[in-house]
């Protein structure tokens, strides 16, 4: 008898516990952040992994929007375009997206003289 009861009241619980946390899980969605965290991008010498929260905020780097959205005006209220938009991977028209990384970001990590500007810093994924 005495088992019987103690499962019924752990039964029970389960159950409790269950619709609670289903409850606030529903109630508190997560938010996603305005600007990404970090950014993936893929590429035939292993991808690389930007920590973009690092290098815009005022606890990281804090490089401003338009340094690397160069055709981004932030008085317009959009959000920038991401640079596959204009930097094709084949792209021909314009200055493929592996050759703009390369020129706007090997450039200002010599120039800080602390970030990584051997390939396998970058392409380490």
């Amino acid at each position: 008898m005495e088992v019987k009861r103690e499962r019924t009241v752990a039964y029970c619980l389960t159950i409790i516990l269950f619709v609670v946390g289903t409850v606030c899980y529903a109630a508190f969605p997560y938010n996603a952040p305005e600007q990404p965290v970090r950014i993936m991008f893929k590429s035939k010498a292993k991808s690389v992994m930007l920590d973009h929260k690092g290098h815009a905020s005022a606890d990281g780097y804090e490089i401003a929007c338009d340094e690397c959205h160069h055709m981004w005006d932030e008085d317009e209220g959009a959000k920038p375009e991401a640079c596959g938009q204009c930097h094709e991977v084949d792209g021909e028209d314009t200055i493929k997206r592996s050759e703009a990384f390369h020129m706007q970001c090997i450039g200002c990590h010599e120039d800080s003289g602390d970030a990584p500007v051997e390939c396998s810093g970058c392409h380490a994924f």
